[in-house]
């Protein structure tokens, strides 16, 4: 006895007016516009630290903008300051490194350049201790 073979389902078309967008993205981004420094050198070789405020973040990478002409394939270190919500009023901050893998031309307002860094794998916390309270005497 044969078994019937339901009918597939028929995926739905786009329209020419709304033509469907291509997500390259492997992990879920967020929008998280956080304090971050980056540290780096540009390509001449001069060392550089810059801040400037993260746009996005995932898992394997984040999206800021920077003006200090960095290109692609630079070894850049991130240190993200971490919102006291999350961290028990602490102050904590993200060290990540990555690489750039991307950039976009620069604004026509403005001199920065957005700048999208994959993370190598390694990262840590960092906590600053609290400031002691002095005695009076």
């Amino acid at each position: 006895m044969k078994k019937a073979k339901t009918p597939k389902k028929a995926l739905p078309q786009s329209s020419a007016e709304e033509p469907a967008a291509a997500n390259r993205r492997r992990e879920w981004r967020l929008d998280l516009p956080l304090p971050t420094v980056i540290e780096g050198k540009l390509p001449h070789g001069e060392k550089f630290q810059e801040q400037t405020q993260l746009e996005n973040i995932s898992s394997g990478g984040a999206y800021f903008t920077l003006e200090s002409g960095v290109v692609v394939g630079s070894k850049l270190n991130i240190i993200i300051d971490l919102p006291d919500r999350l961290t028990e009023g602490r102050p904590v901050k993200l060290q990540l490194g990555g690489v750039t893998v991307r950039l976009e031309e620069i604004g026509r307002k403005g001199k920065k350049q957005g700048v999208a860094v994959r993370f190598h794998k390694d990262f840590k916390f960092v906590t600053e201790p609290k400031a002691k309270k002095t005695k009076k005497a």
